[in-house]
């Protein structure tokens, strides 16, 4: 596989890392393009497939983890899969961009462990989970039990900070939007 870079944005939920991402993406002087995630969940109202992710169903999902098609995948929640697959690194390389990823913090760790020079990993903290817990209700798209699945994960996923290269914490949105270009446009020279 040809390699290139690789920017991962990984986060709980409701940390704000896909609004960030989104904003990376339409400075075109980064030549940033957006790693697809497979998923095997139901697509939201508002989610596009092939733009927003890939959605197939689980069956599809395990028989691409048979055929060594991900760099990562992972069951984030019973039969719930995300994963990276292989040809969208090599779709996104081919057009002499960097890969800029939006996925949770398990996946992001695994694309730093399998790429770990050309790979800058980036955690997204909300400022606090109680914070985040009110930013998951203001969506007003997942059900009570959900939203409680969601704050436990984050608790769990905010021991793995400092696994990553940098902790970018938002508690200003267009303060965290300036301190991300900088560290993506210093990475991508």
């Amino acid at each position: 596989m040809e390699k290139g870079k690789l920017i991962v944005f990984s986060a709980p939920s409701g940390s704000g890392k896909t609004t960030i991402v989104r904003h990376l993406l339409q400075q075109e002087e980064l030549k940033l393009d957006f790693s697809i995630s497979a998923a095997s969940r139901n697509k939201r109202p508002n989610e596009v497939h092939g733009k927003d992710y890939y959605f197939i169903s689980a069956n599809e999902f395990k028989s691409h983890i048979e055929n060594n098609d991900f760099v990562e995948w992972e069951e984030v929640y019973t039969n719930n899969f995300y994963g990276t697959l292989k040809s969208e690194l090599e779709r996104i390389w081919a057009q002499g961009k960097s890969v800029i990823f939006d996925i949770d913090v398990i996946g992001g760790l695994n694309i730093k462990k399998q790429f770990p020079e050309q790979t800058l990993a980036i955690f997204v903290q909300p400022p606090s989970i109680e914070e985040m817990e009110r930013r998951l209700r203001g969506r007003q798209t997942e059900t009570e039990e959900k939203i409680k699945e969601r704050v436990a994960k984050a608790e769990k996923e905010m021991q793995y900070k400092t696994d990553f290269d940098t902790i970018l914490i938002n508690d200003d949105l267009d303060v965290a939007k300036v301190d991300a270009y900088k560290l993506v446009s210093d990475f991508v020279k």
